[in-house]
């Protein structure tokens, strides 16, 4: 794949960005195509992470200088920087697709940040590759300010997540439904290794050995010393590894009523961080069959659907592995199996530990409490990140917000048992209430304010966005002037709202 001729353009390079290792393309480089971004007619800086700049040892001057701006758009290359598209495979809504690859985006290269750990810094929207199979390659305002917005919002909430550092406006139109004006998103990754990877390497069994191999040093380098056979080998013990991660990420979505919208294998990485924010949303009222995307249709991907999907993806995983698990394909399927059906206790323990804290409850809670409180919220429609902050206003003393959401004549059996295991904790309420405000935001990417701000913004008004982004990335802090953000959205807006991949 690498002795693909990439295109003549762009010519200029630059040093904003200083100095990118490629140890991806180095090792696996059948896996990746040498390539360069389309030219850039306007190149102009929308939004910078100034912190995550820094903690990346990147100058901020820099990048905000034409030449940063250069590079953050795809009209440059950093300077001795080898950028490549990845070629990956995937399961997309069940059906397998044999070539992918990263048809609008260019990983430019790796970067060390200031504790020593390696990061990808990729362009998305950067132009057709060789895997763009017949799309335009580009990418628009308003799905770049969405992956930027939400990317952060999960990271202030702790959920692991590829990053944002940039959006820059190209100046170029783009055919979606109309013209809409361009732009390119550059992501921050711990890398883009996916489950589609190793779908497409186990199929060219000389590269899945290394590429196994180059994803455990690079995200479990705590297995490096394993044998490559046997009991306990490090294969084994890797695809262990990767559903315990993938069980708790998707243990937080369920915690903080993420909708991804699209876990097709490709989008399911090795190092356990959420990627991919096209058509994702965060539920407001409480339905676990809750389904935003425009394109799922069938609602494979819906909200309460996921752990399920995350575990399916898993067994793909898990069956690129087989020939490296043991040499006897029915041992390799045995201990295959044995490692997937750990993924039910990993997320369970997961869930229930964190809904514990968001009831403000020590450890592990009572499963029949939370099934119930769950039938609750479904029953009347309530709003799932509003329900527990009013339940640590009710531990205070201010129960309207509560009584508001679930009337008491329903509720009241539901209260008492809750405070009665609250009352076996010991603790004082003040302090139970204080603690659960500490894992319970008030400020989510709220769909209706999100569409709000984006539609703004691709109109050139990036006001709404700073405001919204400002209040999700200090999820936590009540401030009386966002205190319409923290509401969720009429009724007249959630029916029929869908989101979009923006492709």
């Amino acid at each position: 794949m690498g002795r693909v001729a990439p295109p003549d353009s762009p010519a200029s390079t630059s040093t904003a960005i200083g100095t990118l290792e490629n140890t991806f393309a180095e090792t696996l480089e059948p896996l990746t195509v040498s390539w360069k971004g389309a030219a850039v007619p306007e190149p102009a800086l929308l939004v910078l992470n100034e912190q995550l700049a820094e903690s990346l040892g990147l100058n901020g001057d820099a990048l905000r200088a034409d030449d940063g701006i250069a590079v953050l758009s795809g009209a440059a290359t950093p300077a001795d920087a080898n950028p490549v598209a990845t070629a990956y495979a995937g399961h997309q809504f069940g059906g397998y697709a044999s070539l992918l690859g990263d048809g609008r985006a260019l990983l430019l290269g790796e970067l060390i940040d200031n504790d020593g750990h390696r990061f990808d810094l990729q362009l998305k929207g950067s132009g057709p590759t060789p895997f763009s199979r017949g799309g335009d390659g580009f990418a628009v305002v308003g799905p770049m300010l969405r992956e930027y917005l939400v990317s952060e919002a999960m990271h202030a909430l702790g959920i692991p997540t590829t990053r944002s550092l940039s959006v820059v406006a190209t100046g170029r139109d783009v055919n979606r439904d109309g013209a809409e004006p361009g732009a390119v998103l550059a992501r921050i990754a711990a890398s883009h290794l996916r489950v589609g990877t190793f779908e497409l390497a186990a199929r060219q069994r000389d590269l899945l050995a290394p590429l196994a191999d180059y994803a455990i040093e690079r995200h479990y380098p705590g297995l490096a010393h394993l044998p490559v056979s046997g009991d306990g080998n490090r294969y084994l013990a890797f695809l262990e590894s990767v559903v315990e991660r993938q069980a708790a990420l998707v243990a937080q979505w369920m915690l903080v009523g993420f909708v991804h919208g699209v876990m097709n294998t490709d989008n399911t990485t090795i190092s356990g961080e959420t990627i991919d924010y096209g058509p994702c949303a965060f539920v407001d009222s409480y339905d676990p069959d809750t389904v935003f995307s425009s394109i799922d249709r069938g609602g494979r991907y819906r909200f309460g659907n996921q752990p399920a999907v995350l575990k399916w993806n898993l067994a793909r995983f898990a069956e690129t592995l087989l020939t490296l698990l043991d040499p006897t394909p029915d041992d390799a399927v045995t201990a295959a199996t044995a490692a997937l059906n750990t993924f039910d206790e990993h997320y369970d323990r997961h869930f229930q530990t964190g809904i514990a804290a968001k009831l403000g409850l020590d450890g592990t809670v009572d499963h029949a409490l939370v099934d119930d409180l769950l039938t609750l919220m479904r029953e009347h429609r309530v709003d799932w990140t509003g329900t527990f902050r009013a339940l640590a206003d009710d531990l205070r003393g201010s129960s309207a917000r509560l009584d508001a959401m679930l009337p008491c004549e329903a509720s009241a059996p539901w209260r008492g048992r809750w405070r009665a295991a609250l009352a076996a904790v010991g603790r004082d309420d003040s302090q139970v209430a204080d603690e659960m405000d500490r894992v319970n935001p008030i400020y989510i990417p709220r769909n209706h304010q999100v569409d709000a701000a984006l539609r703004a913004a691709t109109d050139g008004d990036l006001a709404l966005f700073e405001r919204l982004l400002d209040s999700v990335t200090h999820p936590f802090e009540q401030r009386t002037e966002w205190i319409d953000l923290a509401e969720p959205a009429p009724e007249s807006f959630n029916t029929g709202f869908r989101t979009f991949c923006g492709t």
